[in-house]
């Protein structure tokens, strides 16, 4: 996928380098700023680094948007077990492609991030949980692996230190499950890919039931420039209580789709106007959806907000991935219902009564609507069984699937009343992919 040429209103911080001639070797890293934040923290206590992490509000770029700084605190340290650092590199989202560009053309810089991260929990092995489509990542990642071997940024006793730290790739098969992080730690050990029962979190019990730093690829990525810049001045970049930069998936129904990073607290529709080129064809704006096709959308008429995690959970949406899908006014709603719930069904793990049997029933009732067959009590038992769905399953994936039928439901009751006058519509070819 090629990279986006710089727009004006992005502020390059960890994409600065994609485009650069061989930008995922390891001496266009280190001639651009490449490993400098690993010396600098090598000069300091762990503790110290998580305060600088907590200063500089980096939350995870995975979809909780946790604070970074707080969940590194979290790692017991003195812990006589083995650490390790755990990459999320299961980017399953629909809607989202960023973290495939960071190790496609970045990939030392997720290296050294993790190293950061493992001399601060003292960790001596790391993985990277590559998703199984990825797998061409895995090749560049192992090459920018053995690169940092070759070095010495990898290996025992770096730098005349007592730090150790050995890093190696883990293919997953492509399960959007795997993408939790308890889900990934079971698939890794070689287990069924389903979630945990939390607590005890991965924080304390990860990997071999050890104390583990997991955080997704954007999350460690952001890591060497907090400590380059300090922590106040990331901050800065962003807004109260979220810091930094963002990568921004944008795909859908505009003329310049792509990945672009933006400051947090970005407005969305400067996002949609002048990163995204405005509406293709002149077409209205009907709705978004902020952060992947687990985040609740947003009509037009919401959608003039800045893009953070505060703000848009005000908005009863989330920020989550990242993935930015913008739909015109010609999209059928209650097709893209059921699109999102038949990956949904397709992707559920099946170990949580609610969420295998609500999945699969919410897609046979939004299947049998689109097919002009929905009875007018269907409104309300799509919208009643989604919400049963809520908060009743050992991972997220039946709030994904829930939030947003619900919103469709609550925002766009027209158009399945439509279909209960009307019938079955022509499909727009972009919505009926399986």
């Amino acid at each position: 996928m090629p990279y986006n040429e710089p727009h004006p209103a992005e502020v390059r911080i960890i994409s600065k380098r994609f485009g650069l001639p061989n930008s995922a070797s390891i001496d266009t890293y280190l001639a651009n700023e490449g490993y400098q934040a690993l010396d600098k923290a090598l000069g300091m206590t762990p503790d110290a680094i998580i305060d600088e992490l907590k200063v500089s509000n980096l939350r995870g770029r995975g979809g909780a948007g946790f604070p970074t700084g707080l969940k590194w605190s979290f790692v017991p340290r003195t812990s006589p077990k083995p650490k390790y650092v755990m990459v999320n590199a299961d980017e399953s989202e629909p809607g989202t492609c960023k973290d495939r560009l960071l190790m496609e053309f970045d990939p030392h810089q997720l290296l050294e991030g993790m190293m950061i991260g493992a001399y601060v929990i003292g960790a001596q092995r790391g993985y990277i949980y590559i998703r199984g489509e990825y797998r061409y990542l895995i090749e560049i990642m192992d090459r920018a692996i053995e690169e940092a071997y070759a070095r010495g940024y990898l290996g025992d006793k770096l730098h005349g230190t007592d730090f150790t730290f050995h890093v190696r790739t883990h293919t997953g098969a492509g399960a959007y499950e795997c993408g939790e992080e308890s889900a990934l730690l079971e698939s890794f050990e070689g287990k069924r890919g389903i979630p945990r029962i939390r607590p005890p979190f991965p924080a304390v019990a990860g990997a071999y039931a050890s104390p583990t730093l997991l955080n997704n690829v954007e999350t460690f990525s952001s890591v060497p420039a907090v400590l380059r810049m300090g922590g106040p001045a990331y901050a800065e970049l962003g807004v109260p209580r979220n810091g930094g930069t963002r990568m921004l998936c944008l795909s859908g129904h505009v003329n310049t789709p792509g990945v672009y990073e933006v400051p947090l607290g970005f407005p969305m529709m400067r996002v949609v106007n002048e990163l995204g080129g405005g509406m293709r064809a002149g077409k209205k704006l009907k709705a978004v959806v902020p952060g992947g096709s687990s985040c609740p959308l947003l009509k037009a008429e919401e959608c003039d907000i800045p893009m953070d995690y505060d703000s848009l959970a005000k908005a009863k949406s989330m920020l989550g991935s990242g993935g930015m899908i913008v739909m015109d006014e010609d999209t059928d709603m209650v097709r893209v219902a059921l699109r999102i719930m038949r990956f949904y069904q397709h992707e559920s793990c099946g170990w949580c009564i609610p969420c295998r049997e609500g999945t699969t029933w919410l897609k046979k009732l939004l299947t049998r609507f689109v097919d002009g067959m929905g009875q007018p009590n269907d409104i309300v038992m799509i919208g009643d069984l989604a919400k049963n769905m809520l908060g009743r399953t050992f991972c997220p994936l039946g709030d994904a699937a829930a939030m947003p039928t619900i919103a469709i439901i609550e925002k766009f009751r027209d158009e399945f009343e439509a279909y209960l006058a009307d019938g079955p519509k022509p499909r727009r070819e972009e919505l009926v992919y399986a």
